[in-house]
């Protein structure tokens, strides 16, 4: 789930007190887009480098070089000022988003909210907004609010949809009267919004889409068909997505070519987005760099190199062609009958370069079954031989379809990339109750805040009189950050779980493999001596679809100085650990504070 942690703007560069007024204006052609009085044709990118602030200067220095003059974020978090004052030093504008809860488990995250019962939770959101928009309001780079993203596709019932539909007009009428000058978006999946927004949501400035593939050339048709007289931005864009993509013979879903990855972008610009006289512009999806499924498929950058989609938004910009041509692949092929895991399958495999650089290929496998994060997961497979004699790739320790990738990387740091699948067999992950990803060790819970496996999302007991930081520094034994927990009241219990998926009791299946681990280990204090906590990881019972493999957990006694626990763990099932870190304590007569760092399973 995106959190949002909406904070009071520091304006760190000099003149940014002047603010930079957004209109949308109806033309004799269409709709158009004024900044300052003057037409802003979106030329977008979904920035996803929101939490590297250090290199936030190289990023805008790069899209700049793209020709990308706004980007798009979902939330706000503590580097948000930070993000905005680096885009204006660049004149990049920005959508910053407003993240709405989604009602169900869905494409876009596992959260589940209630539209129709919680009420406190939709004060959260819109109380939320508001302060996302004071804070920022006056920033020259803000271009607009953009207010959710797909909550329709991924809430169930109709009643909810009207739920969720008058609290979006009421934050986005909200947002208009605190702030004229900026117009507010909504964002959807291809027109799921549509008929909602038109009944319910009158306050919403511009219709946000999010499509993929050649759909994008039918969305104007589409609002025409439905009599809207709106302007529209389609907010995420890139190749066809696998939810539209066939299967092939081993169920497996076929993902484009490189050649088509680029050219959806590159051609698709000018064939279905910019010629649309009510469509505003684009923001591509995505401008981002990961190792995983979604990050191959989409995004900009894979373990840092350089895919097709970085320099198709160049040509669709600036319409410059490549600097470097991506290394091509013109046959990738695996057998096509069964075996066994761990043997070695022949490769039917051919490459080229048009700069004729020397070239360095690997190997990686996916499987899209399981919980999210295991669909999710790639990782390397082991090969041996070379592209002239031959090459055999070791086939993974699973049972079923498995995706396999090859990954061409040239000496520019191009990374051209195909898939196949083959089936593989494999008795013991067949038996796996529970298919979730295997972590590699040691796997850490809490190492500094940074991209935590667990969410710390399961309040329990006297919970209203706990806070937690993640981001504590004072007294650390290192220049780095320890997780706090606070407890006000001078009685009664508490106790907070780091779960994953965040929000759920057991309902969704989540959690990781930690099979392998022999130890968990922790440090941990507290503010004063004697304060007694039972600390370890396992919460979900199995009365629940899908709960902790095990649990074990160990009663301390903490003194105002670090000391570090184990518990052994060889003989506890550790096959789908849901809950990394599980902590109780109560109070008897005192406030007090635990503090607990390097909390790692090895």
């Amino acid at each position: 789930m995106k959190k949002l942690i909406p904070l009071l703007l520091l304006l760190s560069a000099a003149g940014l007190a002047v603010n930079a007024q957004t209109a949308v204006k109806k033309t004799d052609t269409g709709w158009a887009l004024m900044v300052d009085g003057k037409p802003f044709d979106v030329k977008g990118a979904c920035f996803g480098y929101g939490e590297d602030a250090d290199n936030y200067d190289a990023h805008f220095q790069e899209l700049q070089s793209l020709g990308v003059n706004t980007i798009r974020t979902w939330g706000t978090d503590e580097h948000t000022g930070q993000l905005l004052d680096a885009a204006h030093q660049y004149g990049i504008k920005a959508m910053v988003g407003i993240w709405m809860r989604h009602g169900r488990p869905g494409m876009e995250d596992d959260d589940r909210f209630d539209y129709l019962e919680d009420t406190e939770g939709m004060e959260e959101m819109y109380a939320s907004a508001v302060r996302t928009v004071e804070a920022y309001k006056d920033h020259p780079a803000v271009l607009a609010w953009g207010v959710g993203n797909e909550v329709y596709l991924n809430t169930a019932t109709d009643a909810e949809k009207e739920a969720y539909s008058k609290l979006l007009e009421r934050i986005c009428r909200r947002i208009k009267e605190l702030d004229p000058n900026h117009p507010v978006a909504s964002v959807e999946a291809w027109t799921f919004g549509l008929d909602w927004w038109q009944k319910y949501v009158p306050s919403i400035d511009i219709y946000g889409l999010n499509i993929y593939g050649a759909g994008a050339a039918y969305l104007a048709a589409e609002m025409e068909k439905r009599g809207i007289d709106k302007p529209y931005i389609i907010t995420e864009f890139g190749a066809t997505g696998e939810w539209d993509m066939p299967a092939d013979e081993n169920g497996v879903k076929a993902e484009p070519t490189d050649q088509q990855k680029y050219d959806a972008i590159a051609r698709g610009y000018a064939q279905w987005i910019k010629s649309e006289p009510s469509c505003l512009g684009v923001y591509f999806f995505h401008y981002a760099n990961g190792a995983d499924f979604g990050s191959i498929w989409f995004f900009t950058h894979f373990k840092g190199m350089l895919r097709p989609p970085y320099w198709a938004i160049r040509e669709a910009y600036t319409g410059q062609k490549p600097a470097n041509d991506v290394p091509r692949i013109e046959t990738f092929g695996l057998p096509g009958t069964e075996m066994e895991s761990g043997t070695w399958a022949p490769v039917d495999l051919k490459v080229s370069d048009a700069e004729n650089e020397a070239l360095e290929i690997r190997f990686y496998y996916n499987q899209r079954t399981g919980s999210r994060k295991r669909r999710d997961q790639v990782l390397p497979l082991q090969y041996r031989g070379n592209a002239t004699d031959g090459i055999e790739v070791r086939l993974p320790q699973v049972d079923g379809p498995a995706k396999i990738y090859v990954a061409v990387k040239d000496t520019y740091n191009n990374v051209g990339m195909a898939s196949a699948s083959m089936v593989v067999a494999d008795e013991k992950a067949r038996a796996n109750q529970y298919l979730v990803p295997k972590a590699t060790l040691p796997f850490y819970v809490y190492k500094d805040n940074g991209d935590l496996p667990y969410i710390p999302s399961g309040y329990m007991g006297n919970y209203e009189a706990m806070e937690v930081s993640l981001d504590h520094t004072e007294g650390v034994d290192s220049e780095n950050t320890c997780i706090k927990i606070s407890y006000k009241a001078r009685n009664n219990w508490y106790g907070l779980a780091f779960v994953d998926p965040a929000n759920d009791w057991g309902d969704i299946l989540g959690g990781y493999d930690l099979t392998g681990a022999e130890t968990f280990r922790f440090r941990a204090k507290a503010s004063m001596d004697g304060v007694k906590a039972t600390v370890g990881f396992g919460l979900i019972d199995k009365d629940k679809p899908f709960p902790d493999s095990g649990k074990k957990s160990v009663d301390v006694v903490l003194t105002t100085e670090w000391k570090q626990y184990a518990i052994k763990t060889k003989k506890v099932d550790l096959s789908c650990i849901r809950s990394g870190l599980v902590l109780f304590s109560s109070s008897d007569g005192f406030s007090q504070e635990i503090f607990l760092d390097d909390v790692v399973f090895e």
